[in-house]
């Protein structure tokens, strides 16, 4: 499968990854999907780390991973875009979510002190 890497899509956001597995696991997904991959950081892990790289193999290209040094970093560089923060307390389910084809998808942002505008399904 091969995709265009100049096309828009969705993006995957990780807040400071700790578990090296579920990352690489994302890596792999947003790799099959084509969807970009972004990380604030910190990371919780190397990515030399061997329960990453044993999850992620050859899946991942580094240079196609955009990287955040902060949080404060990733909202300001997304002012004019919307962030989809995905939780379980939110009032709309994602199977109702009208989604758009440059929204940033972040599955594990802890919500405290973060309002940027953000929509939370």
């Amino acid at each position: 499968m091969t995709h265009n890497p100049m096309n828009e899509g969705p993006k995957i956001a990780l807040f400071e990854p700790d578990i090296p597995q579920n990352t690489a696991a994302i890596i792999r997904t947003c790799a099959c999907l084509g969807a970009k991959l972004e990380i604030i950081e910190p990371c919780g892990f190397l990515l030399s780390d061997k329960r990453f790289k044993r999850v992620v193999m050859d899946y991942m290209n580094k240079k196609d991973i955009k990287f955040y040094q902060s949080a404060d970093t990733f909202f300001n560089s997304k002012k004019d875009q919307r962030i989809i923060l995905m939780t379980t307390k939110a009032s709309i389910s994602y199977s109702n979510f009208k989604f758009k084809k440059n929204d940033t998808i972040l599955p594990n942002m802890p919500f405290n002190g973060y309002e940027y505008g953000e929509i939370m399904i």
